[in-house]
């Protein structure tokens, strides 16, 4: 890695003026009327539109993103809480309309065959066309609402602490001891994370029916018949189907949840309990004490670099530039949002990370994930449009998991001894067949959540149940602990924050693996398919992306059987 880093520098702006700042609707609306009034005769003045277009669009996407960043960091400064507010209920809804014009413009332009023959400008052209199809203009206050509903969300979340041995701890602080080898500790501090939960139970039950109701309006409006259809629209999901989700959903019961339950069992016999409880789902089962990779978020940035620079000198010197520019947030602290995020930033071309560190080995791993979204927008920098770096989630996440699993050669950064190098590597790959499962649990609840609008809440907890008991081991004992069982879905923040958002977590979870088993045949060629994929953005579909390194986005039960088998494999290696 340079010893000097280079910081980049954000792009000379060629449509809005250099010191142009967001600050309200007025000052925007010129620059886009701009581009309403503008006449195009000829496929290179479409052109160019485009690109003013993507240009201004970019500004107004990291101002945003700079607005949520510091209220997420920050959940009880009453500035920033204000500040993002004021985007949402005063640019963002004056902005949706415009967009609609925009894009029946763009529509209307005879050069736009033309352009669409370009690599690129087809994918953005036939996602530009589904947002003219789903857009309505009394949709607009309804995600204004929407929007506003959801915060709540981060604020109660981030609100919530417990005490422990005295001290006062975040749920996510609090939650490394249940990784104690004392079980007494555990169940303790178990009892206390889900009463603190409970105590907000029927808060978060209101602010989610609020929510299911807006949306089933959303989609009402946009004449779909119920809103997971009209996110399969919105969310641009033109290469599946819900039938492929509900065959994806069964595929993992069959070939994913018999390893699960044969994990539990291991788990009961080497922690020798006469019941398996939920506070004994975190503790290493030989009895050791909870791995520990790093002691602060200094520790935790300094290794990560390390880590990736050993992959490739560039990723390490990436993530480099992101802390040299101050883009990481990385510890648990109180009035924090729960949950981590890498969240892009339109014009510098740099993300930024938020996480909720303690000192786990889920941390370390976070961080991994995140580093592999980073390493995305860095690939991606350089493309011409802002939509062509806009990828959907299903190539995001393949980066954020790849890297999880190509960095595992390198985790000898955060674990010298050689046993708990191990340790760390196992308890990864058995995380993994554990997560398969529960994003199985979290997409079907969905599907049934909005296919089913008008239900009751003792409907919603017990088709959770049912859902839940489905994908779940049959090992461990929930006796007594109906309530937390019950309301286990509400520490989901997705199911809030972003519906749908799930599935693509299992889908690149399968390509992750696979990208793994290519870089485990051939390093070098592997971690070239993989950076090669992720330079694509999205000017190319999600079947081509995945084609590109080296991979097939497939689902089927015969697939996922076979990778499963992979990953049993290396676990019998180890």
């Amino acid at each position: 890695m340079a010893d000097v880093l280079e910081i980049p520098q954000r792009p000379t702006r060629k449509f809005a003026t250099e010191d142009f700042k967001v600050t309200t609707w007025d000052g925007l609306k010129p620059l886009f009327d701009n581009l309403l009034e503008r006449k195009l005769n000829s496929v290179q003045d479409l052109k160019k539109w485009f690109s003013d277009r993507s240009e201004i669009e970019s500004v107004l996407a990291e101002d945003m993103a700079w607005r949520y960043i510091r209220m997420t960091c920050y959940t009880d400064n009453e500035e920033y809480r204000k500040s993002y507010q004021d985007f949402i209920e005063n640019i963002q809804p004056q902005m949706a309309p415009v967009a609609d014009q925009l894009n029946k413009q763009a529509a209307a332009s005879p050069y736009l065959n033309e352009l669409a023959s370009k690599e690129g400008y087809n994918i953005m052209i036939r996602s530009l066309k589904k947002e003219i199809e789903i857009f309505r203009d009394a949709n607009v206050p309804l995600y204004t609402e929407i929007n506003t509903e959801t915060q709540k969300y981060a604020q109660l979340n981030g609100a919530m602490t417990i005490e422990v041995d005295g001290k006062e701890l975040t749920l996510q602080q609090a939650s490394v001891y249940l990784m104690s080898t004392d079980r007494a500790k555990r169940e303790e501090v178990y009892h206390k994370i889900s009463a603190r939960r409970l105590q907000d139970k029927d808060v978060l039950n209101d602010l989610f029916s609020t929510l299911i109701k807006l949306r089933h309006q959303v989609s009402v409006n946009a004449d779909f018949t119920n809103f997971r259809d009209y996110m399969f629209k919105a969310l641009g999901r033109f290469d599946y189907t819900p039938q492929d989700c509900f065959d994806f959903h069964e595929a993992i019961q069959h070939e994913v949840v018999p390893i699960l339950d044969k994990f539990s069992k291991e788990r009961k016999e080497a922690l020798g309990v006469s019941q398996l409880r939920p506070w004994d789902k975190a503790v290493d089962p030989e009895g050791r004490e909870a791995l520990k990779p790093f002691t602060n978020g200094k520790e935790l940035t300094d290794k990560t670099i390390e880590v990736f620079r050993r992959l490739d000198p560039f990723l390490g010197q990436c993530l480099a530039i992101m802390k040299a520019m101050g883009h990481l947030d990385l510890e648990s602290r109180k009035g924090k949002a729960p949950g981590g995020y890498n969240y892009p930033l339109a014009e510098i071309g740099v993300p930024f990370i938020f996480m909720n560190a303690t000192s786990t080995l889920r941390d370390m791993v976070t961080i991994m994930h995140e580093g592999g979204h980073a390493i995305h927008n860095f690939l991606t920098r350089d493309l011409e449009l802002n939509e062509f770096k806009s990828t959907p989630s299903e190539v995001a996440e393949l980066a954020s998991m790849s890297m999880e699993l190509i960095s595992l050669d390198h985790w000898d950064v955060f674990f010298t001894d050689e046993a708990e190098l191990k340790r760390a590597k196992r308890e990864h790959l058995e995380d993994i067949i554990e997560t398969l499962p529960w994003v199985a649990t979290i997409d079907r609840f969905q599907h049934w959540l909005y296919t089913h609008p008008q239900h009751t809440l003792p409907q919603r907890t017990q088709e959770w149940n049912a859902i839940f008991d489905q994908f779940a081991d049959t090992v461990t004992d929930w006796s007594s602990l109906q309530a937390a069982k019950d309301y286990l879905w509400q520490k989901q923040l997705h199911l809030y924050e972003v519906p749908f958002y799930y599935i693509e977590y299992g889908m690149a979870q399968l390509g992750a693996i696979a990208v793994w088993r290519n870089f485990r045949k051939n390093p070098a060629k592997g971690l070239a398919g993989y950076q090669n994929a992720l330079k694509l953005g999205y000017i190319r579909s999600i079947p081509e992306i995945y084609k590109a390194a080296g991979i097939e986005f497939n689902f089927s039960r015969e697939y996922i059987k076979e990778l499963m088998d992979f990953v049993r494999e290396e676990l019998a290696k180890i």
